[in-house]
């Protein structure tokens, strides 16, 4: 049999109770499944920056929205809706690692917003790691009755594949852009000028550590297409001893490229090497200035 549809809806309707709004459905590109039982929602869509996408997958820093659009039912009072919204993310393992128990806490007055559209973003950072998978679960309940609608949403992180890295016994955790600016992880390697953008690498282990101190060098090379050196920094952390545990939590170079041109791409490469030992770590990307 042909399937010409890429979602499944199933309408449980109690004809005694003349109860309408049970509900389940799954997204089969997502896998998103919602189910409702007293509330229901017309439609829901995954997006980022506004933009609709169908897709489980994510690099790691990416902030995608939940959206749950035309939400009835509600029991209302002066004609104000009282909703709640829970989340919480599940580890594989099945560990907790996010958890909101009310986004909507504070609209204790309620809303009259018709119709009614309630969004739940997701940031995909730390203590969400990439090579690893988990489940969204979130709910949303009306505070003046029973009514409950819930959705599942399974997905995987990925590392930005546009990020090389050549490690000789010292491991990471993560290696990620990140815009100041912005205040959001660059995961398209595009960037603008006078924006300040940070190498930052989280999870470092394999130094030499004694009295929980570590010796170690961060290096930092930028060349344009045509092999023009930009920036050519040999150590920026000098020859200080720094906390063990700062490092393992993040080690970081920024710069910022001014100009109005330049030949793109740009090559940029950092060195991070234990001064202790001969262990080091080298993180390149390509970025596109614009």
């Amino acid at each position: 049999m042909r399937i010409r549809t890429l979602s499944i809806v199933i309408c449980l309707m109690a004809i005694a109770s003349c109860d309408f709004r049970k509900s389940i459905h799954k997204d089969l590109i997502t896998g998103l499944v919602t189910r409702g039982d007293g509330l229901s929602c017309e439609d829901v869509k995954l997006n980022i920056d506004d933009e609709i996408i169908q897709r489980n997958s994510f690099v790691y820093g990416e902030d995608f929205v939940l959206s749950f659009i035309n939400i009835e039912g509600f029991d209302k009072v002066d004609n104000h809706a009282f909703p709640g919204m829970n989340l919480n993310v599940i580890s594989q393992s099945g560990d907790t690692v996010l958890k909101n128990r009310d986004l909507y806490a504070d609209m204790v007055d309620g809303t009259d917003l018709s119709p009614l559209r309630l969004n739940t973003k997701i940031s995909v950072g730390d203590p969400i790691h990439s090579n690893e998978e988990y489940t969204l679960h979130v709910s949303i309940w009306d505070k003046k009755s029973d009514g409950v609608f819930t959705a599942k949403f399974n997905f995987d992180v990925v590392p930005n594949d546009q990020i090389y890295v050549e490690s000789e016994n010292i491991t990471y955790r993560e290696v990620y852009l990140y815009s100041k600016q912005r205040q959001k992880v660059i995961v398209d390697n595009m960037a603008s000028f006078d924006e300040n953008i940070y190498i930052m690498v989280e999870g470092l282990e394999g130094f030499v550590v004694e009295n929980d101190k570590v010796s170690v060098g961060l290096s930092m090379k930028i060349n344009d297409e045509e092999g023009n050196v930009i920036v050519d920094e040999e150590n920026l952390l000098g020859s200080s001893e720094y906390d063990y545990s700062e490092v393992y939590a993040r080690l970081s170079a920024n710069f910022i490229i001014t100009g109005s041109t330049i030949d793109n791409p740009i090559d940029c490469q950092i060195v991070i090497w234990d001064m202790k030992s001969s262990e080091t770590f080298k993180a390149f990307t390509q970025l596109h200035i614009e």
